[in-house]
């Protein structure tokens, strides 16, 4: 149980942030480059890493090097485990 909590806690906490938001809105397009991913955002790369890592830390992305270029993809059973979460807990915000 304490496991499935981290992850959980994981898996939101990753959800807070908009940029990472908007990464993983982007890799729902297919995989990316991490110039790629990192191009429309005002920040240093090593701060934007920052971000990738939280991300893949937290099982929503993965990544892999080919040469010099990082890639990035969506793991999209993460957004199962929310919904599951969120489902077996409507009674809350349900009438």
């Amino acid at each position: 149980m304490a496991d499935n909590a981290v992850s959980l806690d994981d898996t939101f906490l990753a959800l807070a942030d908009p940029t990472r938001r908007a990464i993983l809105s982007r890799l729902g397009q297919g995989p990316a480059s991490v110039g790629e991913l990192a191009a429309p955002f005002d920040m240093a790369l090593t701060s934007f890493m920052k971000h990738l890592k939280v991300l893949e830390r937290a099982g929503w992305i993965t990544s892999a090097k080919s040469g010099r270029v990082r890639t990035c993809a969506i793991v999209t059973d993460r957004f199962a485990d929310v919904g599951a979460w969120v489902y077996s807990h409507r009674a809350l915000f349900e009438p």
